[in-house]
């Protein structure tokens, strides 16, 4: 597949590179449109099953993910494939996590890591990245 979202499309947030990732909340309906190529799931529990490719990384709500090892590498893979596909980064809320992980592939993206939340709050949801421990997350998350 080489098609990535609209950068209309609802939840869709254009890092500066020009990849357009969507962040999701899974309790509310899919939107109208296109429909994912791969996801990555932020919950505490495994995901129900979907009909694209998904990628569960264990993450409790409000906090952090259960493996930074296994959080780099899911996330710098949805980096890579937003370069070509439809990447959709989802948790219960679309929020929290989702903001957390937004503001992740920013930091892969080239936005200093001091600034990614900050520019996923201006660019995705002024609420993402809902706890202080988060915030230091994406702070420390090239390290």
């Amino acid at each position: 597949m080489t098609e990535t979202w609209n950068v209309t499309d609802p939840g869709v947030l254009r890092l500066p590179s020009g990849r357009l990732v969507r962040g999701r909340g899974l309790r509310r309906p899919v939107p109208a449109g296109p429909t994912p190529a791969y996801a990555v799931h932020l919950l505490g529990k495994q995901p129900p099953e979907a009909p694209w490719e998904v990628q569960w990384l264990r993450w409790p709500d409000f906090w952090l993910p259960s493996s930074h090892t296994q959080a780099q590498a899911i996330l710098g893979e949805a980096w890579a494939r937003a370069a070509v596909e439809r990447v959709e980064i989802a948790c219960a809320g679309g929020r929290g996590r989702t903001g957390t992980a937004l503001a992740c592939l920013a930091v892969l993206d080239g936005v200093p890591a001091s600034h990614a939340v900050d520019f996923v709050r201006q660019n995705y949801d002024h609420h993402a990245v809902e706890t202080p421990w988060q915030k230091r997350y994406v702070r420390r998350f090239a390290d």
